[in-house]
């Protein structure tokens, strides 16, 4: 044995066991999906078997050849540059992750699912991936009312100890990694549909870092991975497969999120839903899962309390304040900031959309003194200006964070 007196060299990426490098080359491999995967290590038991098992044998449980264990076994150059740019990603940074099927931390839950991912890759807390979990997901368009209450259902929930997995989208995703974010001790857990080293949306590059630094990133793709269409659906079935229940707060009738709710309640999963007005289209994919058997939720404590057997949590909140209530309901100091003219549009606006039409009908107001009091409302928070000029009254919840 030689002695240097130097200190031992840092682990390199040759020093990568080989064990990992077979779990990388079928993920490298092209036509290899989870389900193919499955089927080969149920036949030969470790990837390392897979790979050296000749091609007919693949092709005996339904894995097509096309020479592929042959390539396999050849480890072409390609393959092996991107297995290269993994392991170089992973020794990077020590919040980077890759986590095997065979690996003890991998999320017991997503385990139960039939053909779960071979491999996740992390960056974060992978701690997390075995704390308890709620998906909050929803539409990309959402309303101002649907991203405040999925922000504050969010930051609620994840006070209570439960961590908020969504998926980076636009809407509904990025109030909920938000909400969580705000909630002293929350944390947040994204799954993307791009490698762990790519930002998809682009804008959501600040929120993401947040969430690597406060939470977990989880892809199932190698590093360098753009989105595809055919990677979100892959994406949902993870979401909901990570977690104990899934809440969606808007979507309308051909939204991602249905199909995110759909997976939740084959894979035995709580599916949870936000009711809202019957003449807005973000409510009605809601109304049909209410319809379909999920629960109808009203505040955060509706959830806690209906997963109180897994938790072990407090399924006391705080007081909640009513998701849509009426002016007259509100606290003396908040009834103070609304003068008569205020209130009776408020009033007169209710909870759906509206056109400045409508409301000129409904008060009898000049559009002058209508128009100011729709401004210096908006300007306090009070009401929101959609698209195609209509207003709508947002909810007296908990103050922005």
């Amino acid at each position: 044995m030689k002695g240097t007196g130097s200190e031992a060299p840092e682990p390199t990426i040759e020093a990568a066991t080989e064990g990992l490098r077979d779990w990388l080359r079928l993920l490298h491999t092209p036509g290899l999906g989870p389900r193919r995967v499955s089927r080969l290590l149920e036949a030969f038991g470790t990837p390392a078997a897979a790979l050296h098992a000749e091609g007919r044998r693949w092709a005996a449980i339904g894995v097509p050849d096309r020479g592929t264990a042959a390539g396999l076994r050849e480890a072409t150059e390609l393959r092996e540059a991107g297995i290269d740019t993994d392991l170089a990603w992973l020794a990077a940074d020590p919040r980077h992750h890759i986590l095997t099927r065979d690996d003890p931390i991998y999320p017991p839950l997503l385990a139960e699912l039939p053909d779960p991912p071979p491999a996740l890759y992390l960056l974060g807390d992978r701690d997390l991936l075995r704390r308890p979990q709620i998906a909050v997901v929803g539409s990309r368009g959402a309303t101002p009312q649907g991203l405040r209450h999925a922000a504050h259902f969010a930051r609620e929930l994840a006070a209570a100890g439960l961590t908020i997995t969504s998926g980076l989208a636009h809407g509904i995703d990025a109030a909920a990694h938000r909400g969580a974010l705000a909630s002293p001790e929350g944390r947040t857990l994204a799954v993307v549909a791009t490698g762990a080293d790519r930002v998809y949306p682009a804008n959501h590059r600040r929120l993401a870092h947040q969430i690597a630094d406060q939470g977990l990133l989880v892809s199932l793709w190698p590093i360098g991975t753009i989105a595809r269409p055919g990677h979100f659906p892959q994406r949902n079935r993870v979401i909901s497969g990570l977690c104990l229940g899934t809440l969606v707060v808007e979507a309308a009738l051909r939204s991602g999120s249905l199909i995110t709710a759909r997976l939740a309640a084959e894979q035995g999963r709580s599916v949870y839903a936000i009711p809202g007005s019957i003449l807005s289209p973000v409510s009605r994919g809601c109304h049909r899962l209410i319809r379909d058997g999920a629960q109808l939720v009203e505040s955060p404590d509706d959830i806690l309390e209906d997963l109180a057997d897994w938790l072990g949590v407090a399924t006391s909140l705080p007081p909640q304040v009513p998701l849509q209530p009426d002016v007259h309901s509100l606290a003396p100091a908040d009834a103070a900031c609304l003068d008569p003219a205020q209130e009776q549009v408020l009033i007169a606006m209710g909870f759906d959309p509206v056109t400045l039409e409508t409301l000129l009908q409904r008060t009898a107001l000049t559009v002058e003194t209508l128009s100011s009091i729709l401004v210096l409302m908006e300007l306090n928070g009070r009401v929101a200006l959609l698209s195609h000029g209509r207003y709508q009254r947002l909810d007296a919840g908990p103050p922005k964070t």
